[in-house]
């Protein structure tokens, strides 16, 4: 990993030494962040409609309720409607109501969104090498491991991210 002092050196900026880890993180999210919205606007995408449909194709040919969709994603999608509604405009997922519930909305993965999946996987591949590749596997387990440790207690019981 980068060497520990140089974000020392900095940290005086900072007020207090969980300031400066959380500024860092943020930081480090907006570079790697980057190199995904170039790659998800060549089609037409956003990070989290590609979430919501890798999500989806997890669990295909089964649908999913849109609530156990959103408490699925990364980040916190406040209007998955709207989301959704873009990516069933461009016939990637379709929605159904159940007779028996129709306050229930079902989502599933179209034909057109998994072609799109398979045509992004490489490409993407690609991207998270020019994200992490620089990083050692060992490296890259330590970093998973710190991240997970940091989020854990601000994760509900529930979440699938525990």
């Amino acid at each position: 990993m980068s060497n520990a002092s140089s974000f020392q050196d900095h940290e005086l900026h900072f007020d207090s030494l969980e300031q400066g880890v959380f500024l860092n993180l943020w930081r480090t999210y907006d570079r790697l962040r980057a190199y995904e919205d170039v790659l998800f606007s060549q089609y037409e995408l956003t990070p989290q409609q590609y979430n919501v449909l890798r999500l989806l194709r997890s669990e295909h040919p089964a649908s999913q309720p849109t609530l156990a969709l959103a408490d699925r994603l990364v980040s916190r999608a406040p209007d998955i409607t709207r989301m959704l509604d873009k990516l069933e405009q461009h016939g990637l997922i379709a929605r159904e109501r159940p007779a028996n519930d129709r306050r229930i909305v079902r989502v599933a993965i179209t034909a057109a969104g998994l072609a799109l999946l398979d045509n992004i996987a490489e490409p993407l591949r690609e991207c998270h090498r020019k994200q992490l590749g620089h990083l050692s596997p060992e490296e890259l387990q330590q970093l998973a491991n710190l991240l997970r440790a940091a989020r854990l207690p601000h994760e509900p019981q529930e979440s699938v991210w525990r």
